[in-house]
């Protein structure tokens, strides 16, 4: 059985993760051609309206956000292998290797800006590398199995809001949580959407930073909690 007692002591991480989430998603879709590279429900729906032709999307973007993603999730999925949901390191690892992707991708572009024509290469870079991260993220998170706390999708957050409102005869479980997640996606979305106007850069190197932080703190976390 899986231990939950860490779900408190792990939600202002998953949070962090989640506001991540917005930003990568801002780069991606204003930055890097209208393609989503951590929310896989839109970047499908993408891939759909490219194949019909719908102007300003592109199927080989779109697919190769979905390939790395998928990529970037069995790696997630064999960091987490035969492990107990708060055992050993693994959580940790995972967003060590999410700094190394996400700082890949800062790397990669320097001197990129909104808009750039004619960086067809270093486009499709961006895109792998920050859809693997947020695969392998996605992966370990899921396997953590906190509540309300995906870090990368919010459909069913937001469903929960309504439909378990007091308005729906409900009782309002993990409220705070769950609104705090749908507020972390908006404030990273708009802080990405804010800072991809100078740079796309910059945004990818806090994303890096932050995904560190989160590294940092899981460990802690789980070192308090070694007897």
């Amino acid at each position: 059985m899986k231990d939950t007692s860490m779900a408190p002591a792990m939600t202002p991480v998953l949070l962090l993760a989640t506001a991540v989430t917005g930003v990568v998603d801002a780069i991606s879709y204003l930055g890097l051609g209208h393609v989503f590279t951590a929310n896989m429900t839109g970047n499908v729906v993408f891939l759909g309206f490219a194949f019909a032709g719908a102007p300003g999307l592109s199927v080989q973007h779109s697919a190769l956000a979905l390939l790395m993603f998928g990529l970037g999730a069995l790696s997630g999925g064999r960091i987490s292998a035969g492990a107990d949901a708060y055992a050993g390191r693994w959580m940790t690892r995972a967003f060590l290797w999410e700094m190394v992707f996400l700082s890949g991708a800062a790397a990669a572009s320097v001197g990129f800006t909104r808009g750039s024509e004619g960086h067809g290469v270093p486009v499709g870079i961006l895109i792998a590398l920050t859809a693997f991260a947020m695969g392998l993220r996605n992966a370990v998170v899921r396997k953590l199995a906190v509540p309300d706390l995906t870090t990368t999708v919010l459909t069913l957050t937001i469903t929960g809001l309504a439909a378990d409102s007091r308005l729906a005869k409900g009782e309002n479980p993990r409220f705070q949580r769950r609104l705090a997640s749908v507020l972390s996606m908006l404030g990273g979305a708009s802080a990405g959407a804010l800072l991809v106007r100078r740079s796309v850069a910059l945004p990818l190197g806090l994303c890096a930073a932050a995904a560190a932080g989160c590294a940092l703190a899981s460990f802690r976390i789980e070192s308090r909690r070694k007897p």
